[in-house]
């Protein structure tokens, strides 16, 4: 590896991120989701899979997920995992958003319960990570989303 992309590289790949990424909150499925959803970064692969269940007021009552993804989208997975008990599907929306703006438009990035995704911001620099760093938050709005529509759905039919 030449000299100019290691310093790039370790700082891409900080301790922090990478103990992120070896310690996933939430790991695994849920027995009895209300919803679940997938999102793949097709351009390396990373994989989640996120199972939900809400509270009365929508929010996210609990949480597994399977990720299968480079320590940059292990790392957005941690974060989410930490702090993802009690968000709504808004919450959710704006921290993906100001995600997305921070990674293609240089935004400042997500603020609130999800401001520690931040740490992902040299992100931006390299556009074949941006996707990885996705998955998780993309695969969970899927899944509040479809345990809303459950939800209405089965109040419709009441």
């Amino acid at each position: 590896m030449s000299a100019y992309l290691r310093p790039m590289i370790d700082d891409l790949y900080s301790a922090r991120i990478l103990s992120l990424a070896a310690n996933l909150p939430h790991a695994g499925r849920l027995p009895a989701p209300q919803g679940t959803g997938e999102r793949v970064a097709k351009l390396c692969g990373s994989r989640a899979t996120v199972d939900v269940t809400l509270d009365d007021a929508g929010r996210i009552a609990d949480f597994g997920q399977d990720v299968k993804a480079c320590a940059l989208g292990q790392a957005a997975a941690g974060v989410l995992g930490q702090s993802v008990i009690g968000a709504s599907v808004d919450d959710l929306k704006d921290a993906r958003d100001a995600m997305i703006a921070m990674l293609k438009s240089g935004g400042d990035g997500p603020v609130g319960r999800f401001e520690d995704l931040r740490l992902l911001k040299q992100v931006a620099d390299y556009p074949a990570r941006r996707a990885s760093t996705l998955v998780s938050i993309e695969a969970t709005l899927e899944a509040v989303n479809k345990a809303l529509a459950a939800r209405t759905r089965l109040a419709g039919a009441a």
